[in-house]
């Protein structure tokens, strides 16, 4: 019985762990006035029929901090790039000068970056959301796990374990999200 609370605890510490790398993963492709090669992360260019991530068909460079450069490895890509980033709403114009393309990052205005500081909020918010139903889901298996005969000082103290992990996974999707807040409001 010890083995299956044991074995719902790591399972719930494990998916938290997701949850914050995918928060991590999130909060990366938000631009925060700088060039990040991981804006584009996501993006996929029709390469020959097949959908394929574009940093796999072109060469991503950031020469400065306000622009990001696109050298694809055939000529022949440029178009599809193109296409591929205005298709992705990621708010950027591409600028193709037939070798290279480039995406210029314009500087953040006061109300951009509440606007994006609030997106961030929401990201921080989705992964809260996500620790606390992996929560719901371990302690609703320890209470099975406990009709099931585990002793109920065992099944509190498991929940008591749970309770802490969540407790440490919501903090760390705080220091995230206002590390990045404040990354944005930084001028």
């Amino acid at each position: 019985m010890s083995q299956t609370l044991d074995s719902i605890l790591d399972d719930a510490s494990s998916n938290m762990k997701k949850a914050i790398s995918h928060l991590e993963t999130e909060l990366s492709r938000i631009r925060a006035g700088k060039a990040n090669p991981q804006i584009l992360d996501g993006i996929n260019v029709d390469y020959y029929g097949s959908p394929t991530p574009l940093n796999q068909v072109a060469n991503v460079t950031t020469p400065d901090a306000r622009t990001i450069s696109l050298q694809p490895w055939e000529k022949n890509m440029l178009g599809a790039i193109e296409k591929a980033i205005i298709a992705s709403n990621i708010g950027l114009n591409p600028q193709n000068d037939g070798i290279i393309i480039r995406l210029y990052l314009p500087p953040l205005t006061e109300e951009r970056r509440k606007e994006i500081a609030k997106r961030v909020f929401n990201e921080g918010e989705h992964a809260k959301v996500a620790v606390r139903n992996i929560r719901r889901d371990g302690m609703e298996a320890i209470k099975k796990l406990q009709k099931d005969g585990l002793s109920e000082d065992i099944a509190k103290s498991g929940e008591t374990k749970l309770q802490t992990a969540t407790d440490k996974f919501i903090a760390l999707v705080d220091v995230h999200t206002k590390e990045k807040e404040k990354e944005i409001m930084t001028v």
